[in-house]
């Protein structure tokens, strides 16, 4: 089993949101959720900090994450959408409680924060050369997913002191910085300000979930390095939560890296969200994505994986064949037989990410 580098996690989100404990054994949490209903997938689980280690990823991006954009519904939690206080402070709260999270977890040596390319490449050795890597740290670096917390652009710093290192600008509906998923729209003047404050940073912009002028936007004003952490092909699967093959081209032109994503609905046309079972769905459909993307580049450099489970779904909405992050390594047979290279399944499965990892993240601090 090669390594694997995770572009999206909602890992903190799963303890904040559902009260799950994620630095138990897959079996032992979902095992916790036996009679829960409050979730379609509770006891389908498939990501713990026991179960990345054993499928030998040393390093993910993980998510803050906390909506609230003003066309959010009203909620009693922090997702308000009459004054703009609460919405924002609301947001900014839940996102320091997964924050703190992470903190938590760092300090019992479960994982490690990576600010710095220095940190990266070090753990990286230690994953490299380690006999076995069950006592081992995960690798985190903090991305946020949709960026409306962010009190405004002059309280970047803090964020950046945080250890984020990536943001994308919306979620799903009409943010504070953006449009995303499933509105039309540009950026906000929020988003246009917040921009040079993430150049300055050097912090890199995720252009999931953008709307499709916004992400235009965003690839013409930003010039800092740029991915889409969970992103799949629109000519596959044709709705806005996918990439335009005109997209993709800009994301090969700036470099960028491609995260492979496993929501079932993002997988194949055929699926229908709460109707279709997971049987009809084989994971070789995945990488049906990853071939075209492959050949719009003309190579693998642009691919990687960016598994998005346990994102308020479970494996009642993943390939058949997923019941563990273990099983994302499947698809290494399935890239063999279809003509990869082991240099190109290395590529998409650590290689890509790696690279623009160490590219993207300050030197020290």
């Amino acid at each position: 089993m090669r390594k694997m580098i995770d572009a999206h996690l909602d890992l903190a989100m799963n303890l904040v949101f559902y009260d799950r404990d994620i630095t138990a054994s897959l079996a032992d949490m979902n095992a916790a959720e036996e009679g829960f209903s409050d979730q379609k997938f509770r006891t389908r689980g498939t990501v713990t900090l026991p179960e990345m280690r054993q499928a030998q990823i040393p390093v993910c991006l993980a998510t803050l994450l906390a909506r609230s954009g003003p066309e959010h519904r009203r909620a009693p939690s922090y997702r308000r959408s009459d004054l703009d206080f609460p919405l924002v402070s609301g947001a900014y709260a839940s996102c320091w409680a997964q924050r703190s999270h992470y903190h938590e977890l760092e300090q019992r040596g479960e994982i490690r924060q990576l600010r710095t390319r220095q940190d990266l490449e070090s753990h990286w050795q230690q994953w490299k050369v380690a006999e076995g890597t069950e006592s081992l740290p995960v690798g985190v670096i903090l991305s946020v997913e949709g960026a409306d917390p962010i009190h405004s652009p002059e309280t970047l710093d803090e964020w950046f002191d945080w250890g984020v290192r990536a943001i994308g600008l919306a979620h799903y509906g009409q943010g504070r910085y953006a449009a995303g998923t499933g509105t039309p729209g540009g950026l906000t003047d929020l988003g246009r300000s917040l921009l040079p404050e993430m150049s300055r940073l050097g912090i890199a912009l995720d252009v999931t979930h953008l709307a499709d002028d916004a992400m235009a936007e965003a690839f013409d004003l930003y010039e800092g390095p740029v991915w889409a952490s969970h992103h799949n092909c629109r000519a596959l699967v044709d709705w806005d939560r996918q990439l335009t093959d005109g997209q993709i081209t800009r994301l090969i032109d700036r470099d960028g890296v491609i995260g492979l994503a496993f929501d079932a609905v993002m997988l194949h046309p055929s699926w229908e969200r709460g109707v279709s079972q997971p049987d009809s769905l084989p994971i070789e459909w995945a990488a049906d994505h990853v071939d075209h993307i492959c050949q719009l580049a003309g190579s693998t450099r642009h691919c990687g994986i960016g598994t998005d489970l346990d994102g308020g779904y479970g494996s009642e909405q993943t390939p058949r064949e997923l019941k563990s992050i273990q099983d994302v390594h499947r698809l290494e047979e399935i890239f063999s037989k279809r003509g990869y290279t082991d240099e190109d399944i290395d590529a998409i499965f650590w290689g890509n990410w790696l690279r623009k990892l160490l590219d993207s993240l300050p030197e020290s601090i």
